[in-house]
Formats: C-alpha cells, structure tokens, sequence
C-alpha cells in the first residue's frame, strides 16, 4: 500500500512534513503545499507501478539461493541451470 508519506516524498524529496491523525503539518512554510489531489495522484501513480512489478517479486521469491544454482550449473551443467531458472520466468511472466 503506497502512503501519503511516500507520494508526498516522490513528489518533494526534501519536504518537510508531519502527517498527524491523517492531516498534514507542512513544517517549512516557504514551500508550497502539495494539494490532496497532487498526493491522491501520485499515490494511484505509485501504487500502479508497485503493482506492475509484482512478477518481479514473485520470481525473486521463487528463484533457488546463489548456492542452489551453483550446485545445479556444477551437478546439471548450465543447460539445466537454465531450464529451471525458465521455469521460474514462465510461472511467473511479465
């Protein structure tokens, strides 16, 4: 879930801010405050790109440890190395 603290953090990287009971105390008042629409936007924004990668951690999860597939390249030869490393990118496509 993509918070108002992480929009408002992509949107204004050196913001200074606190989000108190839901509400928004923008602590240097030379900036000018981001609108709830801007944070709203960027929140759906953030939150679609997060989504989109979730073949991205699906596969990091379901990838065998660095030593695991050393020992298949060693036991199986790289060809089987890649065949299950295929798999693992099939199950779970972009």
């Amino acid at each position: 879930m993509t918070t108002k603290a992480k929009a408002i953090n992509s949107l204004m990287p050196s913001a200074e801010f606190a989000i108190r009971e839901g509400v928004i105390e923008w602590i240097n008042p030379t900036i000018a405050p981001l609108t709830e629409e801007q944070i709203d936007t960027e929140i759906s924004r953030l939150q679609a790109e997060y989504d989109a990668k979730e073949y991205q951690r699906k596969r990091a999860k379901a990838y065998p440890s660095i030593a695991d597939q050393l020992d298949t390249i060693y036991h199986g030869g790289l060809d089987a190395w890649k065949a299950s490393i295929q798999a693992i990118k099939e199950e779970y496509p972009k």
